[in-house]
């Protein structure tokens, strides 16, 4: 029996880099036989790459791990639910079992906006949700308030400069 939170605290990990670098807080692993071969965190951002989630970095990662794109036996831990991209990414890499921590009301694809994984492709994948919800949900709600009060500074700073001109 695999440690859940064990491999959703390493994801929370990552997901604290990301957002000590101003990243979008979402980390991922991916697990093989109770070993993580991969790991990702949100640089889409830095890297000026829509391609560059948690998920996909984390699944590239365990590609080069394993030397094959299919990730049989394999399962992911994600802090975030997946978005549409993710779980395409999730499905066609073949992986397992999606373990993910908050659920994602704007984009969420497996279940909370639309469960993707429902739909009849060829490639079925199991969903465990709510591993270290509150702790996972409470990152990104730090994260976005972190954001709003760093852009009402910003706009007060702007503000100010107009006035003493």
């Amino acid at each position: 029996m695999e440690n859940h939170e064990y491999f959703m605290r390493r994801a929370l990990v990552l997901a604290q880099k990301a957002f000590d670098e101003g990243e979008v807080p979402v980390g991922a692993v991916v697990v093989h036989d109770g070993e993580i071969i991969g790991e990702g965190y949100n640089v889409r951002t830095q890297k000026q790459n829509a391609m560059l989630h948690a998920e996909t970095v984390a699944i590239y990662n365990a590609c080069e791990k394993m030397g094959s794109w299919r990730l049989w036996d394999c399962c992911l831990y994600v802090t975030l639910e997946p978005c549409p991209m993710c779980t395409g990414a999730i499905m066609n890499a073949r992986i397992d079992t999606v373990y993910y921590g908050a659920d994602n009301i704007r984009a969420g694809s497996c279940g909370t906006v639309v469960n993707l994984f429902d739909y009849p492709f060829t490639y079925k994948v199991n969903i465990v949700k709510g591993i270290l919800q509150e702790e996972c949900g409470t990152l990104m709600v730090n994260f976005f308030r972190n954001l709003r009060e760093k852009n009402k500074q910003k706009k007060s700073a702007e503000n100010a400069d107009t006035e003493n001109q």
